[in-house]
C-alpha cells in the first residue's frame, strides 16, 4: 500500500478514463497526486473522489506550452518536488489519409505526442531534483504496429513511443537518476471509447481480434502504470511495456 509513499505524481488527462483510474490507483499507494486536465468540472468531480490528502487539481491544456509551465510553477512553490509525470492526455480519431484533413492531423499530433515534449521539457528539472524521476508515456499498440484508417493516430503514438527512448538516453547519459517509459494499450473501455465499442460489430470485430477476447479496463493500465512510476522498475528505462490482451503476440 506503500509504493509511491511520499513521492508527488503529475497525471495529465486525469478527469475521467485510464487518467482517473491511475490518480486513484497512485493515491492509493501513498503519492500525492497533481490531476491535471482542461476539464475543469471534471477535474473537481475527480479530485472528490480521491482518497487521502495533499491532492490537487491543476488546469493544463496539454497543447499550451504556458499551461505546463505554469503547472510546474506551482509544484516548485507547493510540494517542492516531482517524483512521477505521467503524460496520458490524448484521443484518436479515425480516418483514412485521403479524408483526414491537416487540422485534425495537427490536432491528434498536437494532443498525442506534443505535449508529450512539452510535458517532459518543463518536468524534467523537478524530476532530475527528485533524484529517482519516473516518466510514463501513453502511447498504444499502434505506436508499434500500424492499422488502417489511424495515420495520425499511429505517427502520433510511435513518436512517443522512441521520443520516449530518447529521453531515457539523455538522462541516462546525464546521469540524472530519471527514467523513461512508454505503456502500449490495446482496446480499453474508457469514456472516450464507450461511444464506437457501443457499436456491437466493431466491438465483435475488435473483440475477435484480441486472443483474451475481451476489453480492457482502465484500472488494468494503471496498475501497469502504477508499476513503471515505482521503483519496482529501477532498472528500465527506455522501454515498453505491452498491455493489449495478446494481440501484438499475433
Amino acid at each position: 500500500m506503500n509504493r509511491l509513499a511520499g513521492k508527488v505524481a503529475l497525471i495529465s488527462g486525469a478527469a475521467s478514463g485510464i487518467g482517473l483510474a491511475t490518480a486513484l490507483r497512485f493515491a492509493g499507494e501513498g503519492a500525492a497526486v497533481v490531476l491535471a486536465d482542461r476539464d475543469d468540472a471534471g477535474l473537481e468531480r475527480a479530485l472528490a473522489q480521491m482518497p487521502g490528502e495533499g491532492h490537487v487539481a491543476q488546469h493544463l491544456d496539454v497543447t499550451v506550452e504556458a499551461d505546463w509551465v505554469a503547472a510546474m510553477a506551482a509544484i516548485d512553490s507547493g510540494p517542492g518536488r516531482l517524483d512521477v509525470l505521467f503524460n496520458n492526455a490524448g484521443f484518436g480519431r479515425f480516418r483514412s489519409i485521403v479524408e483526414t484533413t491537416l487540422e485534425e492531423w495537427r490536432s491528434i499530433i498536437a494532443v498525442n505526442l506534443d505535449s508529450v515534449f512539452l510535458g517532459t521539457k518543463h518536468a524534467l528539472p523537478l524530476l532530475a531534483k527528485s533524484g529517482r524521476g519516473a516518466i510514463v508515456n501513453m502511447s498504444s499498440m499502434r505506436g508499434l504496429r500500424a492499422g488502417a484508417n489511424a495515420g495520425s493516430y499511429c505517427a502520433a503514438k510511435a513518436g512517443v513511443h522512441l521520443f520516449t527512448k530518447v529521453t531515457a538516453l539523455e538522462c541516462a547519459a546525464a546521469g540524472n537518476g530519471v527514467r523513461a517509459n512508454s505503456v502500449h494499450p490495446g482496446h480499453i473501455e474508457t469514456p472516450l471509447t464507450a461511444a464506437a465499442y457501443a457499436n456491437p460489430e466493431l466491438a465483435q470485430r475488435f473483440i475477435g481480434h484480441t486472443p483474451l477476447a475481451r476489453f480492457g479496463r482502465a484500472a488494468e493500465i494503471a496498475d501497469a502504470v502504477l508499476f513503471l512510476a515505482s521503483d519496482e522498475s529501477s532498472y528500465m528505462t527506455g522501454a515498453e511495456l505491452v498491455v493489449d490482451g495478446g494481440v501484438l503476440a499475433q
